[in-house]
């Protein structure tokens, strides 16, 4: 992943806030794709825990547009 536009402490922060949101879902019987799933995102063939924390934590760190009203 490319997160060079993140700084450090917001990275390390969203890496932890992404392996506690794994780690409740896999203590719930879920898999990787179940946490890709919690949190919005697309869900590809073959998705690791590895690969999942580290999307949720980009989703995490990317700022949401508003949208008009």
């Amino acid at each position: 992943m490319n997160h060079r536009h993140i700084g450090s402490i917001q990275w390390e922060q969203a890496i932890g806030c992404a392996r506690q949101a794994c780690a409740r879902i896999f203590r719930d019987g879920g898999n990787p794709g179940a946490a890709l799933s919690a949190f919005g995102l697309a869900v590809p063939d073959g998705t690791d825990w590895s690969t999942a924390i580290d999307r949720i934590a980009l989703a995490l760190c990317t700022p949401q547009q508003r949208k008009a009203a």
